[in-house]
């Protein structure tokens, strides 16, 4: 992530103190000939965040997300915006202060901007345009921009405050006249070209795409009011109609995006001046909070006795728009929602609103997976899952886009595997494997949530970037990663082996460490963790850290470092050994959440099975009487996929088509993505619920990496109660088809994919087929197959 590419330009910001939220402008003109054909590529950053326009659009917006030894920058081709004449090159840059904005952007004492730009034409550079005292620059004035603080959104940083009225409007257009502003102040050269000092910038090469940017209209007015009439339901074929609130009249329009997304609403008004105008966002309608603010939903788009509960947007407008440039605003933080509240308040003069829209923006997730079953009730979950995986996704993984937009390793893992499936795009995994690395604390554990300026421990979560390093080996067999993270790995299982005890379990977890497993109904009162872990050790902690260490034996043996294989092999063997001699009851074989403790869920029942504690049969007896034991602590949806996955490794993955009951109900409640946990019903969009992106395409069409990198694959679907499925699945090379049927006691199934591929066939009735490759035409098998009553009537 070394980046040491000389810049010729300096940092640069407005001259003077600044706001605690400072929000500075900048321009530079320059002109270029009428005879010529030129080209324009700029590298740009900024802390915290910047907007870049050429000639008055918007070209890129950044930087992505780092920390204090990883600064981003971007490289950006800007050449169809140039016009002959006088150009103009903008960006508006903010920078967060102390305990205000995103937690989840990290930012220096003070604000900089950087560009350096080159101008050619056919023949080589022609020009440059980088940052020095050359630029202008103009500060909001106080009043003009405030972040809100509240709890709602406190990860987020709050809404914004904007005051119309002392900005500048028009000023990213060339016939802007900014002969009043200051001179750029240069802050800071790029490093230090003597004694290596380090400034707080340490810049790096964008690692990943630009953020994906489309415009997208609201779908419906739910209801509302212009003055005194009353707005009714109505079906919105386009873009919000204009409207026009009257002199001294509000307005409140409620309006249906169609489904949870995550960018910027834009608003164009013209005349109006004072009126001010609130953006209300909320993800669903809700009844009024209980005693204890317990939130109560329901049916997510039904008003009826309902109200939605949002963070807003104030902006304040000038007067200033016309019809060819009508006033605009857009907040500069990414929102998540599903539904809008718009507020027009007008002064003494009539306001128009003529045009409030979506500029959706995320990562560009590139699907080119697909599924379809006889089961028509599947067919939402993975449509459904679809959204979520993308509005989780941006310059980061985030947990929810709405109230943090952290990144954190349980989220991560799960959505980095989400995205191998229906994209084999591993540019942001990439990234995030290398966040959490950079966020290494001296002890060898690492942050549970980075980049994030509130540092934070959830010791369990240091194992899941373990597995992930697992996850990316298999799925795309990059030796060189492994690598690179051995040592951070060294360092993490260094940790957990240093807190076992003479009875050879990890012990107790510092108490200034939040011991989080899940967020389950038995464990409200300890915030996700299981109570036995108070005061002594955790079972599920315990086989997470031998299932880690069995990962990292293969990772090393994989990469040539044998004697650390063995070494974490036999430290494996150890924990499982004391867990089964000190947490396993005598009477009912169960395993308690800890040596001492009476407690009991299926947490500790699915990791003993993934860890290796017990296995076959036995193994399939155990998740049996675990899915089947109500008084169970129970695993809510991340921890799910462990269920599945110990489920599958113990040859009894078609007990798992009953627990879609959880996401059926979701759909019979409108969501249009999934919803967190069942016990806060806080956020309606968690990327760790989007399991069918895994199930789906690793188990009911069967494709899994049978060699690191897919250099073989295994086909093994479980029908389970269906009788057909087909999809595509993305591998990193290339697609794979897959069709399976069930008729009169026959299986049949087709599969085509890259073709110089090994594929090892694994059919229902425990037959394997093996091919050396599959040619154009693809391959096809069946056998006779059996089914249990249960399983044909699903």
């Amino acid at each position: 992530m070394e980046n040491n590419r000389k810049w010729r330009a300096s940092w640069i910001w407005a001259d003077g103190p600044g706001e605690d939220v400072d929000v500075v402008r900048f321009r530079r003109a320059f002109h270029l000939p009428e005879d010529g054909t030129y080209r324009l590529n700029v590298r740009v950053s900024a802390d915290s965040r910047y907007r870049l326009f050429v000639n008055g659009a918007l070209v890129s917006v950044g930087p992505a997300k780092g920390d204090q030894y990883t600064h981003y920058y971007d490289t950006v081709e800007a050449s169809s915006y140039l016009r002959p004449g006088r150009n103009v090159i903008a960006a508006v840059a903010l920078h967060y202060g102390t305990g205000r904005g995103p937690l989840s952007v990290w930012r220096s004492p003070r604000g900089a901007f950087l560009l350096e730009g080159d101008i050619s034409d056919g023949e080589g550079t022609v020009g440059t345009i980088d940052t020095d005292a050359a630029w202008t620059a103009h500060r909001a004035p106080q009043g003009a921009f405030a972040m809100q603080r509240e709890t709602f959104t406190l990860f987020v940083g709050g809404g914004e405050t904007v005051d119309g009225r002392l900005l500048p409007h028009g000023w990213e257009r060339p016939e802007f006249d900014a002969s009043d502003w200051q001179a750029a102040k240069i802050v800071s050269a790029t490093h230090d070209r003597m004694f290596g000092q380090l400034t707080p910038w340490q810049l790096a090469e964008r690692t990943i795409p630009p953020m994906r940017d489309d415009e997208a209209p609201f779908r419906e007015l739910v209801q509302g009011r212009n003055g005194a009439a009353a707005l009714t339901k109505t079906a919105l074929g386009g873009p919000f109609e204009a409207a026009t609130v009257a002199a001294g009249d509000v307005a409140r329009f409620e309006l249906d995006a169609g489904e949870f997304m995550s960018g910027h609403v834009r608003l164009e008004l013209t005349g109006g001046a004072g009126a001010t105008v609130r953006v209300l966002y909320s993800e669903c309608y809700e009844y009024p909070p209980g005693p204890r603010g317990e939130r109560n939903k329901a049916v997510r788009d039904d008003p009826e006795g309902k109200a939605l509960y949002g963070f807003e947007d104030v902006y304040v407008a000038f007067g200033i728009g016309t019809e060819r440039h009508p006033e605009t605003y857009e907040p500069l933080h990414r929102r998540a929602f599903r539904f809008v509240a718009l507020t027009v308040e007008a002064g003494e003069e009539a306001v128009d609103v003529r045009r409030f829209s979506i500029r959706r923006t995320g990562y560009p997730l590139d699907v080119s997976a697909s599924f379809s079953s006889s089961d028509a009730s599947l067919r939402p979950l993975w449509d459904i899952s679809l959204n979520t995986l993308r509005n989780c996704m941006h310059e980061t993984y985030e947990d929810t886009p709405y109230y943090e937009q952290m990144q954190y390793e349980l989220d991560t893992r799960l959505q980095a595997l989400f995205t191998y499936y229906v994209s084999a795009d591993d540019r942001l995994a990439r990234k995030a494997m290398y966040d959490f690395h950079s966020s290494l604390l001296p002890s060898g554990m690492l942050q549970s949530r980075y980049p994030s300026v509130s540092p934070q421990v959830i010791p369990g979560f240091a194992l899941f970037w373990i597995m992930m390093v697992h996850d990316h080996y298999r799925f795309f067999g990059d030796e060189s990663l492994v690598r690179m993270y051995r040592p951070t790995m060294d360092a993490v299982l260094g940790w957990f082996e240093g807190r076992r005890g003479p009875d050879g379990l990890v012990g107790a977890m510092p108490e200034a460490y939040w011991s989080f497993v899940d967020w389950t109904f038995d464990w409200r009162d300890t915030a996700g963790a299981p109570p036995a872990g108070k005061d002594g050790p955790l079972t599920v902690y315990n086989l997470m850290y031998a299932a880690s260490l069995d990962m990292a034996a293969e990772l090393n043996e994989r990469t040539g470092r044998r004697d650390t294989a063995a070494e974490y092999r036999e430290r494996a063997a150890s924990v499982r050994d004391a867990v089964r001699l000190r947490c396993r009851s005598a009477e009912g074989g169960l395993f308690r959440d800890g040596p001492e403790a009476e407690q009991y869920s299926q947490h500790a029942q699915i990791w003993a099975v993934l860890s290796g504690a017990v296995a076959g049969e036995e193994a399939a007896r155990l998740l049996r009487t675990t899915l089947a034991d109500a008084s169970l602590a129970k695993a809510s949806y991340a921890n799910t996929y462990y269920a599945f996955r110990a489920l599958a490794s113990a040859g009894a993955y078609a007990d798992s088509f009953s627990m879609w009951d959880a996401w059926r109900e979701q759909v019979e409640l409108h969501l249009t993505a999934w919803v967190e946990d069942p016990v806060s019903v806080r956020s309606d969009c968690h990327a760790w619920g989007a399991m069918p992106l895994h199930e789906f395409p690793a188990e009911l069409l069967g494709v899994k990496p049978r060699e690191p990198g897919f250099a073989a694959i295994e086909l093994s679907p479980t029908p389970g109660p269906l009788t057909s499925a087909e999809g595509v699945v993305a591998t990193p090379r290339g697609p794979v088809r897959v069709a399976w049927t069930i008729d009169g006691g026959e299986f049949a199934l087709r599969a085509s994919g890259p073709a110089d591929t090994p594929v090892v066939v694994a059919l229902p009735n425990g037959e394997t087929r093996a091919f050396d490759r599959m040619d154009g035409a693809g391959i096809e098998v069946s056998c006779a197959i059996a089914r249990s009553d249960e399983e044909a009537a699903g």
